[in-house]
């Protein structure tokens, strides 16, 4: 049974930090891409970053120096820390796996596997 079970969401000010963590099973942890999306209310899913196979990264341009992404295929955990953090940071954050080669990951279709997500709220 395929599980991914996010963690260490919460509330924080605007300018902190928070380490979300993403703990996998069920599958073979190191032949999947693993990426990081987001929900705000009304807003559509949002890709936010993908570590490939590999180790090689990617980031949604909002994130990009704020954020990082990586993998303990050891411990098949993926973690997302979060940096100087702002109010529209706020959302729904979702681990989520994908089998697929890609040069992006921004497609959420690509992701077969996806956890049930933890909230992130940033205040100003």
């Amino acid at each position: 049974q395929v599980q991914l079970v996010e963690s260490g969401g919460g509330l924080v000010q605007a300018g902190g930090s928070l380490r979300l963590s993403c703990a996998a099973s069920g599958f073979t942890f190191s032949g999947y891409a693993m990426g990081w999306f987001r929900q705000a209310p009304g807003k559509e899913r949002e890709f936010v970053a993908v570590i490939r196979r590999g180790g090689s990264t990617r980031y949604a341009d909002s994130v990009k120096g704020r954020f990082t992404i990586s993998r303990d295929n050891a411990k098949n955990l993926v973690y997302l820390q979060m940096n100087s953090l702002k109010p529209e940071d706020t959302a729904v954050y979702y681990c989520a796996a994908s089998s697929y080669y890609s040069d992006s990951y921004s497609d959420p279709s690509l992701f077969g596997y996806w956890g049930q997500g933890t909230q992130v709220t940033v205040s100003s």
